[in-house]
């Protein structure tokens, strides 16, 4: 009897791998509907008339319209996590956090004009707000547990302030070296300009 080779169970199937690259073009052109339109005049009909689908089909790949926006940079999070898990022991957990961030600034320079656009799009739509909460508090979640392993502590401790701070303080740099960025028309790095910020709240370490 042949004995067929272990499936792995980590790589997803051919189902798998058409759902999302159906959800990535659906995204795609919904993305470039906002763009046009903007965010608040473009409807769910609007979007399955772009990518010829019925609204049934639409829902099946995302719950809302805003969860469409939200698929633009929705693995950014597991990647810095998993960025942050791989940085080496010795460093420092703040010096950490931001070469963890890196996945998320390559990814704006990738694609400087479009993504400058979208997150100006984010800034000036009320509708959108809620996803940048959903995205910070599963930053949040997800950052905490390895942050608390470098600093020697409990990760279900709530007394101790110290991952909590890291991480609130590392999201609020993000958002004003965005918030620049955006008001730069684009034209500055974000990788510096984050740099900038995160120095400024921890003077000892250098703007890259």
């Amino acid at each position: 009897m042949t004995n067929l080779p272990e499936r792995d169970e980590r790589r997803p199937g051919a189902r798998e791998l058409a759902r999302r690259a159906m959800r990535a073009q659906v995204s795609e052109m919904a993305l470039d509907l906002f763009l046009d339109r903007g965010y608040e005049q473009t409807t769910i009909d609007d979007i399955c008339a772009v990518a010829g689908i019925s609204r049934s089909t639409f829902f099946r790949y995302f719950p809302s319209k805003e969860d469409v926006f939200a698929n633009e940079t929705s693995t950014a999070v597991d990647e810095i996590a998993q960025a942050l898990r791989e940085r080496p022991d010795h460093e420092a957990p703040w010096s950490a956090l931001r070469h963890a961030m890196s996945p998320l600034v390559e990814y704006y320079a990738t694609k400087t004009e479009r993504a400058h656009r979208l997150a100006a799009l984010a800034v000036k739509t009320p509708a959108l707000a809620t996803i940048n909460q959903e995205k910070n508090a599963r930053f949040r979640a997800l950052i905490a547990p390895e942050l608390a392993r470098r600093l020697g502590t409990d990760p279900d401790d709530p007394t101790d302030p110290r991952p909590r701070a890291l991480i609130g303080s590392a999201l609020g740099c993000l958002e004003a070296a965005v918030a620049a960025w955006i008001a730069g028309d684009g034209t500055q790095q974000l990788g510096r300009l984050l740099d900038r910020a995160m120095a400024s709240i921890s003077p000892g370490s250098p703007e890259q």
